[in-house]
């Protein structure tokens, strides 16, 4: 399997110019670099990542056949390929390309390299381009455009119940100009029926006594979707839950089911988080802006990584007590790169109670009974949850 990474395009300033090729005179490499300098401005280059056999293959342009270049670090033997056009460096062990570049001159590339697991290689290995400009070919002109004031972050909503307990959130999708999926027959919309299950498990939750809850909203207003899970963090909760109807164009479908953040997304976001340059959010407590690059790094993928198995130990657990009480599909548990799931510090799950295009699902979601048997079930997988969390401290 080849998988592109990443790739570095580079086109001349001056169309109109013929383009040569630059020569590559000598190639460095060490635990976390490959260095390729050339002989001009170098006006054409790219990267792939592979796997099977695992490699990272540089697309030159010109590497001549008496070039020398030793194996180092991760690197454990180089080889030329298609006429000297490709150089592939055979990995030892995983790495990614975090970062790279030309420098002023263009006449020098700088590959970084950071250790990974299998996993996180082969998902930065689809994670989509990241593109370099040599000096040569940046624009010689400037964009200024007026920056708006910084919106305001949204009031925070009321919290109920025992200040020492626990903090559930609950998200109700959808709301305001956003309807969500509408029954094509009884015209049922999705944001109206998940606000009034949100508030259902937010009395099943309170009347059981063994956390507080919040709602993100409580009305028929709309949301973007980082002010939901924003919410969440601000208000330092303990687990997240956006309550959702399913919904397809035709045929029977039926059943809920619960979805929580995939391994891929998990990759991106992080790489997201690290890469602000302010760096001024709090991870798990941690203020990134004390905390070096590699730190922050470091710090983000752990803590993402306990996130995403909590996240998934209680979908699982509501996949268990939900199904003596509602209709749900055989495979219960999902991942998805969804963007109301990636707080990396809050256990989140998008629960899809049904499917609101099918008339009997519709129908259970509506009915007092219904949203009755969804809270209970919600109520029994969070206590289970946080008294297992109150056993693991």
């Amino acid at each position: 399997m080849r998988c592109a990474a990443f790739a570095l395009a580079l086109t001349s300033a001056a169309i109109a110019t013929p383009v040569f090729a630059a020569t590559v005179t000598s190639v460095a490499i060490d635990r976390t670099h490959i260095v390729i300098r050339f002989d001009a401005p170098a006006t054409d280059a790219a990267a792939t990542l592979l796997d099977e056999p695992r490699q990272i293959a540089v697309d030159v342009g010109n590497a001549p056949r008496g070039l020398s270049i030793a194996p180092a670090g991760p690197v454990g033997a180089v080889h030329r390929e298609d006429g000297g056009r490709r150089l592939v460096f055979d990995l030892v062990r995983p790495v990614i390309v975090s970062d790279g570049g030309f420098d002023s001159s263009g006449r020098e590339l700088t590959l970084t390299l950071r250790p990974v697991d299998d996993g996180r290689f082969i998902a930065a290995s689809i994670a989509g381009p990241l593109d370099f400009l040599s000096f040569g070919s940046r624009p010689k002109y400037k964009v200024t455009v007026p920056v708006p004031p910084a919106r305001k972050a949204p009031p925070l909503p009321r919290v109920a119940g025992d200040d020492t307990r626990p903090l559930v959130v609950i998200d109700a999708g959808h709301g305001g100009v956003d309807p969500g999926a509408i029954n094509p027959v009884t015209k049922l919309r999705e944001k109206d029926v998940t606000l009034k299950i949100a508030r259902a498990i937010r009395k099943e939750l309170l009347d059981g006594g063994r956390v507080r809850v919040a709602l993100t909203r409580d009305s028929d207003k709309y949301l973007v979707l980082r002010e939901r899970y924003g919410i969440a963090r601000r208000l330092k909760a303990s687990l997240f839950i956006s309550i959702h109807c399913d919904s397809v164009g035709s045929g029977d479908a039926t059943g809920a089911s619960v979805y929580t953040l995939s391994e891929v997304a998990s990759d991106k976001e992080a790489a997201r988080l690290a890469a602000r340059e302010n760096k001024a959010d709090v991870i798990a407590g941690v203020n990134l802006g004390d905390a070096g690059a590699d730190v922050s790094s470091i710090l983000i993928d752990l803590t993402q990584r306990e996130t995403m198995n909590n996240s998934a130990t209680f979908a699982r657990l509501l996949g268990r007590e939900a199904k003596p009480l509602i209709p749900t599909k055989t495979n219960f548990h999902r991942m998805a790169s969804l963007m109301v799931l990636k707080a990396p510090d809050l256990p989140s799950i998008l629960f899809e109670t049904g499917y609101i295009s099918n008339p009997r699902d519709a129908a259970f979601l509506d009915s007092d009974d219904g949203r009755e048997a969804i809270a209970e079930s919600v109520r029994r997988a969070v206590e289970v949850h946080f008294a297992r969390r109150m056993v693991g401290r």
